[in-house]
């Protein structure tokens, strides 16, 4: 009786949580349908009249587009390469005998603490004076930068998970270092690269105060700056806002829900092999 109450209790928590969590972007989405006639006027809390009003002036709107198409292409780039360098930094932390591993990992994780707005302005100025502000370029490298110390974190602890005995084999066949981290230890760690790739991924799809420094026209910026730039001068058209907000999580949305499986998946063996 006992253990069915704490799991009952268990499940209300959780269930809370899940509401609280989906409550904003259950408002947003209901927003977003509202005429704009309807907006201020509380209840109804449903639309009484469903609209997609505010979806037509959103997806002509040509800053929003090109938003998402620059969030997309930085990201996907800035992710690619994360993985790609955090695998080779991962490997020999995971997988060879390196004195001071422990220091090495409490110093990655050190990293990764540093606020971002304390590495603003001299990461302006170089930018600046490379000739890089307002170019994919002038996001790419910061974001390679600042997820770096996650990706290498967890690919680390992913990488240990996978039998040294497949290792030891392919050794023996003459596979080479490089061959077993790509032909081997990466296939088998794929959870654990497509949720860190997936929790890279939306980490820079969501990062602002960069975003609003390097760029300055709609060549480079990003969503959440195109959302913060969306609101006019004299009012702010709530029902357009809202409905910017929906299309621009669906990209992030997609990734998650296409690659769930993957990334629970890969976070499971994470806390196991913790453990």
């Amino acid at each position: 009786m006992g253990r069915r109450r704490s799991r009952l209790f268990a499940d209300l928590t959780l269930a809370l949580l899940l509401a609280a969590t989906a409550l904003p972007f259950l408002w947003q989405l209901l927003t977003s349908f509202k005429p704009e006639a309807d907006l201020l006027r509380l209840p109804p809390f449903l639309p009484e009249r469903w609209s997609i009003e505010n979806y037509a002036t959103v997806l002509v709107h040509p800053g929003l587009s090109l938003a998402l198409l620059n969030s997309t292409g930085i990201c996907l780039i800035a992710t690619l390469l994360a993985l790609g360098v955090g695998a080779l930094a991962a490997y020999p932390l995971a997988r060879l005998p390196l004195r001071g591993r422990g220091l090495w990992l409490a110093g990655i994780l050190g990293a990764s603490l540093l606020p971002v707005i304390a590495l603003v302005s001299p990461l302006y100025l170089g930018i600046r004076l490379l000739g890089l502000r307002d170019t994919w370029l002038a996001l790419i490298v910061p974001y390679l930068a600042l997820s770096l110390p996650l990706t290498v974190w967890l690919l680390t602890a992913f990488l240990r998970e996978v039998p040294r005995e497949v290792e030891e084999a392919a050794r023996l066949d003459g596979c080479s270092r490089f061959g077993i981290l790509w032909r081997i230890l990466l296939p088998l760690a794929a959870p654990g690269l497509f949720s860190t790739g997936v929790i890279v991924f939306v980490f820079n799809w969501n990062e602002f105060l960069l975003a609003l420094t390097f760029t300055a026209t709609d060549a480079s910026r990003t969503v959440p700056v195109a959302l913060a730039l969306f609101p006019g001068i004299h009012e702010i058209p709530w029902g357009d806002l809202a409905a910017a907000s929906i299309v621009v999580s669906l990209p992030p949305l997609a990734l998650i829900l296409g690659f769930h499986r993957w990334v629970i998946r890969g976070l499971t063996l994470g806390v196991l092999g913790r453990r």
